[in-house]
């Protein structure tokens, strides 16, 4: 990617996150890049190509970690771990206006990027499933499909209510949790021992 594309998607997407998308017109962003209309109309062709583009370039970019820690010499129970950080990080930069807009002025960019996240993060848990029953640390007879389907629908589901605020979302608490839940699930006893064995270690890197 053009390092000035980068660098306009980058900022204009710290933007949209701070103020929400309806608020940043294409002036307040070439105030605040230091550039003028005319140069980002180089590089994007209207308003919503913008959006488009600053959605799927933050995309990548967690699909980017994504694959990081997939990468890495991990466990099945690491690496769900690793993820669930990830996942909390980008909640705490997460905010509800931003969502409002594209839903409410793209709603077809909605429900692309939607079906875009939804098919990248069932494949992550799939995999992370099917990895910890090969390893002998969940449950042998758990439904690899249905849980990975139940899990994308509570994660979504967490976002898409007011139910908690913001500040519960991101705790460490909640953190701790979810994870926990979602973990005393399809955990073998093998995979427990592990889990009770080790997670006082994972607590350490949250502090």
């Amino acid at each position: 990617m053009n390092p000035k594309t980068q660098y306009i998607l980058d900022q204009v997407g710290k933007l949209y996150r701070r103020y929400g998308i309806k608020s940043v017109s294409m002036d307040d962003v070439a105030t605040q890049l230091g550039i003028s209309k005319k140069t980002i109309y180089e590089f994007f062709c209207d308003k919503e190509d913008l959006v488009k583009q600053v959605l799927l370039y933050e995309h990548d970019h967690r699909c980017g970690f994504l694959n990081a820690i997939e990468g890495k010499k991990f466990n099945a129970i690491e690496e769900l771990f690793e993820v669930y950080k990830m996942i909390n990080t980008m909640l705490v930069e997460f905010n509800p206006s931003m969502e409002h807009d594209i839903r409410k002025y793209y709603p077809n960019l909605f429900l692309k990027m939607r079906e875009i996240s939804r098919k990248r993060m069932y494949e992550s848990v799939y995999n992370n499933l099917n990895q910890g029953k090969k390893e002998g640390l969940y449950r042998k007879d758990l439904n690899s499909e249905i849980i990975a389907k139940l899990h994308v629908f509570r994660t979504e589901n967490l976002l898409d209510n007011d139910m908690f605020t913001h500040e519960e979302l991101t705790s460490l608490k909640m953190f701790h949790e979810i994870f926990v839940y979602h973990l005393h699930g399809i955990l073998s006893p093998a995979g427990r021992t592990f889990f009770e064995n080790n997670f006082y270690k994972f607590k350490a890197t949250l502090t």
